[in-house]
């Protein structure tokens, strides 16, 4: 019985002697280096002596501690290898709040790759999903925003240009170069208007041509999702990210009707941003991981359709 009730005092103890601070032990269990030591102090005075001794060197095991040390050790090692597989057995959730474009075009096609691999985890995004919405706290949070360094994980900046449906790429393809785009309808997205490095359709055109009148017309749309609906239903052209709509360009529900390199990389970014203790947990850990190795990918699929180098 005194060994359970002292199991945090021997789990403070045996991270000060790993770490060999109590202030990187107090930080691996997210206390204070003074409420630590309170719990090492209490089975101290349990035991009647001490068992560290404090140095300029760092925190090292007094002649008592040494004898157990090993034991010690041996215990939370196997204590850890218990929590991992008691974890891996549990159903997991993972809550997301994401902008809604990334989250529907970019990781919903995506995201049963995932849940093969991982079975046991559920997901709540934007507060929809498998699991009911917890109040207060997410444990990734994605935004398209300016780079903030190293506060977040950069996934990928996107590269926008014009897109449509095969029937209208169809439509312009004989049409004089200089009136290609003469008469049809532009759709424009005002989630781009932020970006310093995003192209509008009056930029675009006025750079590359392909009609001469009225190129800010037309209707607008806060999502690009909203606005691929009228894509699909041939109703005009947009100009939008092209790593969001990867998987569509496949499938060929939407084509690039002009060059490829007629397009201009945005420089708000998206990017992943998890909690301290988000990130302890290892279904969350595994998540990240597989976000980073996918933005990767994503990135390198860009490359090898022949985009200009982001710059």
């Amino acid at each position: 019985m005194a060994v359970v009730s002292h199991l945090r005092a021997l789990q403070a103890l045996e991270l000060a002697i790993r770490k060999g601070s109590l202030k990187a032990a107090a930080a691996e269990l997210s206390i204070t280096p003074a409420a630590l030591g309170q719990r090492i102090r209490a089975l101290e005075d349990y035991l009647g002596f001490d068992l560290l001794v404090r140095g300029r060197s760092g925190t090292r095991p007094t002649r008592e501690l040494e004898a157990a040390l090993a034991h010690l050790s041996a215990g939370f090692r196997e204590l850890d290898t218990v929590a991992r597989i008691l974890d891996f057995q549990r159903v997991n959730e993972i809550h997301v709040s994401a902008d809604t474009d990334w989250a529907e075009l970019w990781l919903a096609p995506r995201l049963d790759a995932f849940k093969k691999d991982n079975p046991n985890t559920l997901f709540c995004i934007n507060g929809v999903g498998e699991v009911p919405m917890r109040l207060g706290q997410v444990d990734c949070e994605v935004c398209f925003g300016p780079p903030d360094g190293d506060d977040a994980d950069l996934l990928f900046h996107d590269y926008l240009l014009p897109l449509s449906s095969p029937v209208n790429t169809k439509r312009i393809s004989s049409r004089p170069k200089d009136v290609r785009l003469e008469g049809f309808p532009l759709l424009h997205l005002d989630c781009y208007t932020s970006d310093g490095g995003g192209i509008s359709w009056p930029e675009w055109i006025g750079e590359f041509g392909y009609r001469k009148t009225a190129p800010g017309l037309g209707i607008r749309y806060r999502k690009v999702m909203h606005a691929l609906e009228a894509i699909y239903a041939d109703s005009g052209f947009i100009i939008c990210g092209l790593a969001l709509v990867e998987p569509q360009i496949k499938t060929g529900q939407l084509e690039i009707p002009f060059p490829i390199e007629e397009g201009a990389w945005s420089r708000h970014a998206y990017q992943a941003r998890f909690p301290l203790g988000a990130q302890r947990r290892e279904s969350t850990d595994r998540f990240r991981r597989w976000l980073i190795d996918e933005a990767a990918a994503t990135r390198s699929e860009l490359d090898a359709a022949g985009v200009p180098k982001f710059g």
